[in-house]
């Protein structure tokens, strides 16, 4: 008997099994997406998984405070423990001082008791000769025998050196360039090494640009060669198996050229500082005192699909938990009689008061 052949209508497309990924920091989604990871675990889960392979990330920094550089820093530092190549840029004279504040992994209590032997075993080894076995090692956190999609970092401690040294990170200096022609052949020879083709990857890249639209760099007030770079960025990212990842100060920019870098991004986010001192946040908002700032979610991309993502919240609160590691609360409201009780775990929220005012309703 003939088995029988599964039909399709002519407006389904047929989808062969998501294949596995062996590349470490890669994650198949839903729609043949593939995510690669923020650094942050809790980001990861807010945006369904991490960062769309292939797309322009873009973070709206406060110039109050450089919470940017945190989100900056993780992105950076996962890259490298997962052995992805990584082109950084930055408006300073000597950018590659930067890679030694990026944090290393936090291992856990459980971790550390397992590797007691192995370190006392170590210490047989002479340490010139355990030095050039470190740099040679492939650096990959692995649980139970599978590697990690994202770690969590110690804010506090220096990554390794072996990891920053060798050809792992491009620096590149956007003092240097005037009208940012130098910077998008940069750009373009790293992009150049991950190909997106189809079938299993193999490679995949990180590009992290710091203020973009800085001040003191000579393309400043040349809005049209700034966007026309981003827009070439874009293109090329989104051909190639690498996320490009930048930073730039909206309030030191015009109105309308703020507007079409949001426009261009595909995921878009911001953050801003919690003045020390206010009074009335302070009483609206639960854990007020441990908040290093809040991190708002504009634009979550979305590739293969016309569904919009729908979160259940934009805004979520900045901690550092046991000042180390980074992580994102929702914004809970604090008991309107002051008592204590649950909170509502909603980024904002409407109620009335014991006082009148004009907004209750």
């Amino acid at each position: 008997m003939a088995t029988g052949k599964v039909r399709t209508s002519s407006f389904s497309k047929n989808f062969s099994a998501a294949p596995t990924s062996s590349v470490p920091g890669l994650k198949y989604g839903p729609n043949g997406t593939i995510f690669l990871s923020s650094g942050i675990p809790d980001l990861d889960k807010i945006l369904g998984g991490g960062f769309h392979l292939g797309s322009m990330v873009m973070i709206m920094e406060d110039t109050e405070a450089p919470h940017h550089m945190l989100l900056l820093r993780t992105f950076m530092s996962q890259g490298l423990v997962h052995n992805q190549p990584v082109l950084y840029a930055s408006p300073v004279k000597n950018p590659r001082a930067f890679l030694g504040t990026l944090p290393t992994t936090l291992v856990p209590k459980d971790d550390k008791s397992r590797n007691t032997d192995a370190e006392q075993k170590d210490l047989r080894i002479a340490w010139q000769y355990k030095k050039y076995l470190g740099e040679n090692k492939q650096h990959n956190e692995e649980r139970d025998g599978k590697i990690e999609y994202c770690n969590e970092f110690d804010l506090r401690k220096p990554i390794e050196k072996h990891l920053i040294t060798g050809n792992r990170v491009e620096c590149f200096s956007l003092l240097d360039c005037s009208n940012l022609v130098g910077f998008r052949d940069s750009c373009s020879k790293f992009i150049s090494q991950f190909p997106k083709y189809d079938g299993n990857i193999t490679r995949a890249g990180r590009i992290a640009i710091q203020s973009f639209c800085a001040p003191q760099c000579d393309y400043y007030d040349k809005e049209w060669d700034m966007l026309s770079f981003i827009r070439s960025l874009k293109s090329m990212v989104r051909s190639s198996n690498t996320v490009a990842f930048l930073t730039f100060p909206p309030s030191l920019l015009s109105p309308s050229m703020s507007k079409r870098l949001q426009h261009l991004a595909d995921a878009l986010l911001s953050v801003k500082a919690i003045p020390d001192e206010d009074k009335e946040l302070a009483t609206l908002l639960t854990g007020y005192q441990d908040m290093l700032g809040l991190l708002s979610i504009h634009k979550v991309s979305r590739f293969n699909t016309q569904v919009p993502v729908i979160l259940d919240a934009t805004t979520y609160s900045i901690k550092l938990q046991k000042r180390r590691s980074l992580v994102l609360e929702c914004l809970n409201q604090a008991p309107v009689d002051g008592s204590s009780g649950s909170s509502y775990g909603t980024s904002a929220s409407c109620g009335s008061s014991s006082k009148a005012g004009a907004l209750d309703f």
